[in-house]
């Protein structure tokens, strides 16, 4: 088959209750296209059924492609991983768990026939978050737009449309701690909004719970911005100028003599222990970019493929391992016994 006009990326882990009705309704929403499309599922190191469930799948319906990663790289590797074997003309991420309905992809490709090159999704209502979730997430926004020096969509996850020109640009972006969402607002291009409501999850358990949500939000912010380095330094001159200001009120207590000097230790503890925990959260901050120069500086793979299914001509994608196929001993071959 010749490239098809639109690709569908979606991560898959653990998703096997919500396959059924993902790939039903994917199938048709790919019948209602004005083009060919095809569907690449990235299983990202799944323990469930569902692997097999999508090569049952691709039996019945051929434009179904898999993506086995060699382990769980996370969502955001999965996400690239997709974007690099996607063959259309158009690429739609969406996510397996079908909080984001895939018939909003019809209103996003009007807007792509527009002339936009990339068209994102925008949650005009979170069904089924938590008061704590959403305000937490307008506030992660609202600092992200404060410390970047490009515009960043509010409310808008991963969900969205790329023209092929503006992928092909995201595709030179190869650093391994990634921020998705915040390196399509990167690119530029030109750009805009589909709202719709965000469905509350009906079958699984999230793979963000808070914690990953938090790792996520330190990624984005460290990615795009140094104001953290910035911070640290202000708050290191600030601590040392009242550090210098009470110093010289302690020289001018000596010179008077007051005995208040030798029944200071308390204060002196509660100085040396607020001292202490500003050196230490600064260098936290200085060992996060630190730590990620290290990460890149080693140069891996941002990931390993362990199976390609579906797919007969593989694109050579820079910093990615694609494993050989499993090699099976013929019968009677005693080599190596």
């Amino acid at each position: 088959m010749p490239n098809p006009r639109y690709s569908f990326i979606v991560p898959v882990l653990d998703e096997e209750e919500s396959l059924p009705e993902l790939l039903d309704r994917m199938s048709a929403l790919m019948d209602d296209l004005d083009g060919e499309a095809e569907l690449v599922l990235i299983d990202d190191g799944s323990t469930d059924a569902g692997n097999s469930m999508i090569r049952a799948a691709m039996d019945r319906d051929p434009r179904i492609k898999l993506l086995e990663l060699s382990r769980n790289f996370g969502h955001q590797i999965a996400i690239t991983a997709g974007t690099d074997f996607a063959r259309g003309e158009a690429v739609v991420i969406l996510d397996a768990d079908l909080q984001d309905p895939p018939e909003v992809v019809l209103a996003m490709i009007e807007k792509w026939r527009e002339g936009y090159d990339i068209v994102y999704g925008v949650r005009a209502a979170r069904e089924g978050d938590s008061y704590f979730k959403r305000v937490t997430a307008r506030l992660f926004y609202r600092c992200l737009k404060f410390m970047v020096a490009f515009p960043v969509a509010m409310e808008a996850g991963d969900f969205r449309l790329i023209d092929r020109r503006a992928l092909s640009a995201f595709q030179k972006l190869r650093e391994h701690n990634r921020f998705v969402r915040g390196m399509w607002a990167w690119v530029g291009f030109r750009q805009a909004a589909v709202e719709y409501e965000r469905h509350a999850r009906k079958r699984g358990e999230s793979k963000y719970p808070l914690a990953k949500m938090l790792r996520l939000a330190i990624h984005g912010i460290i990615s795009f911005s140094d104001l953290p380095l910035q911070i640290a330094i202000w708050i290191g001159t600030g601590v040392s100028a009242l550090g210098a200001v009470y110093g010289c009120y302690v020289v001018a207590l000596w010179l008077q003599g007051d005995e208040r000097l030798a029944s200071g230790w308390s204060s002196l503890i509660v100085i040396m222990t607020f001292l202490g925990g500003i050196q230490l959260t600064l260098l936290g901050i200085v060992g996060m970019y630190v730590g990620r120069i290290h990460e890149e500086v080693k140069n891996r793979p941002l990931y390993v493929i362990s199976d390609v299914v579906g797919l007969k001509e593989l694109p050579k994608v820079d910093r990615a391992v694609i494993a050989q196929p499993r090699r099976h001993p013929a019968p009677g071959d005693t080599e190596g016994e």
